[in-house]
């Protein structure tokens, strides 16, 4: 019969990396990895008993992190943000469209079956998804970018990336330095590398490139300025510097520079002129305490620049928190 980490590994399907750790007893490590959480559980087991228990134990304690993934998958109704910005995505993935009338952009989308919702949504709020010609992302993980071929394939769009995250995107994520080590998603080709401060023009979108990495190597966010009622708004498409359970900063840091990367971030963002505000899950900008289906559109509703000032500080905060710990 083969050793306990060979039974579970196979149990797992490939899902989780069981790490064989010295010592007596069989201990390993399970980790368990979805998206935006990450966790490490250590177990031991002798015989098929505790292992028996170990792998029970090792699904209860992961339950509520499947829980939170509900989200991902869940439809939502798609809908303007404010003037050509739209919401596309899912209950929580942040997925925006921004029209013209000589074609769209598409920022992210969602899981590897989620191009059947954002074309429905797209729809839904009078577009065509065969219509979009540029395709970005904000972060090259695998719960925002794993149907970027397929509605590459479909569309005939350009694929633009930042340097940092271009590579990953391209080996379908199994260069990430956090999550990688295998193919997560359909690798996409990029058609052209987009730099900090660079404005990408589109019939009347003037959208321009902010570079904000540390969630990933390439992370980034998109800013542009829209006019309603005679009034011009700031709008920001932001990455959040959220740091991923397991994440490393300055001891044995999960890429080099990481830390830094993470520092720049946040004082970028904290100088950002913002009005409106949206990011790559409806949690973080608080989409549903200030949006529900079917409210009627007005400009001002996603106006938010004091929750955007306070997201990012508290998350330097945690960021701050880390690195003292690290260095203890």
């Amino acid at each position: 019969m083969s050793d306990p980490v060979t039974r579970l590994n196979a149990a797992l399907e490939g899902r989780y990396r069981i790490e064989r750790e010295l010592g007596e007893g069989g201990m390993a490590v399970g980790h368990k990895s979805i998206g935006e959480a990450d966790m490490n559980i250590r177990f031991s087991f002798p015989g098929l008993a505790r292992f028996t228990l170990a792998l029970t134990l090792f699904f209860a304690a992961t339950a509520q992190l499947n829980a939170q993934n509900e989200g991902w998958t869940t439809p939502f109704l798609g809908h303007r943000v404010i003037a050509n910005l739209y919401a596309v995505g899912t209950y929580d993935l942040g997925v925006f469209l921004i029209t013209s009338e000589e074609g769209h952009i598409l920022i992210n989308t969602g899981l590897e079956d989620s191009t059947p919702l954002i074309r429905e949504n797209i729809e839904s709020v009078g577009f065509r998804l065969e219509d979009i010609k540029i395709l970005l992302t904000m972060q090259a993980h695998w719960d925002h970018t794993a149907a970027l071929a397929e509605i590459k394939e479909t569309t005939g769009a350009e694929m633009w990336a930042t340097s940092g995250d271009a590579r990953v995107l391209e080996d379908g994520g199994f260069s990430d330095p956090h999550f990688g080590g295998r193919q997560s998603f359909r690798p996409v080709g990029v058609d052209r590398i987009i730099r900090e401060g660079e404005v990408i023009d589109l019939g009347d979108i003037r959208l321009k490139v902010h570079e904000h990495p540390g969630h990933t190597e390439g992370s980034s966010s998109y800013s542009m300025q829209v006019s309603e009622n005679g009034r011009d708004y700031d709008v920001v498409i932001a990455n959040m510097g959220t740091i991923n359970a397991g994440k490393r900063l300055s001891v044995d840091p999960t890429y080099p520079g990481v830390a830094d990367d993470f520092a720049r971030t946040y004082s970028s963002q904290k100088a950002m002129e913002v009005d409106v505000w949206v990011s790559a899950h409806g949690g973080q900008y608080g989409l549903h305490d200030k949006y529900e289906p079917g409210q009627a559109y007005s400009p001002d509703t996603f106006v938010d620049p004091d929750g955007f000032l306070a997201a990012v500080e508290r998350l330097e905060r945690i960021y701050l928190e880390q690195l003292a710990e690290e260095g203890r």
